[in-house]
């Protein structure tokens, strides 16, 4: 396995840690429940270990879909800002195929007003992206030293 697989898979982890442990505080500071994991699980009528295995495999596949194809497209030098632009990105997507899945698998019914899940899901999404983007660097995406 290459050393840029490796690192993809551990920014996928690192990034989803990170981005379930925000959401899972956020509800501490009034915002709605959100996990993904019970989302997950719960559409494919599946336990939630299966729900939490899904989640990581999809963190790992954003970040090697950001390293192998997205990174070296956006032109910023900063890791933050293109963490952030990939989140939403990433953001976008997922919603999409939340929408997807659920008309296919039928949804669970989420909790709290929507524009908070929504601006909830968003800022997930934005720190998943920016998480993945400061562990992978420079290095693998534009062939510039990892020094930001």
């Amino acid at each position: 396995m290459s050393n840029k697989i490796q690192k993809s898979v551990l920014a996928g982890i690192i990034g989803t840690v990170v981005m379930t442990a925000v959401m899972m505080i956020s509800q501490m500071m009034g915002m709605p429940k959100m996990s993904p994991p019970e989302m997950v699980s719960g559409m494919m009528g599946m336990p939630i270990f299966v729900g939490w295995m899904m989640h990581f495999v999809i963190g790992i596949v954003f970040a090697l879909i950001y390293t192998f194809f997205v990174a070296s497209k956006i032109k910023a030098d900063n890791h933050y800002l293109k963490g952030a632009l990939f989140g939403i990105v990433a953001f976008v997507v997922a919603q999409i195929m939340m929408k997807v899945m659920g008309a296919m698998m039928g949804m669970p019914a989420m909790e709290g007003p929507k524009l908070l899940l929504a601006i909830g899901s968003l800022m997930g999404h934005i720190i998943f992206g920016m998480a993945v983007a400061k562990v992978v660097g420079n290095a693998f995406c534009t062939g510039k030293s990892d020094t930001k």
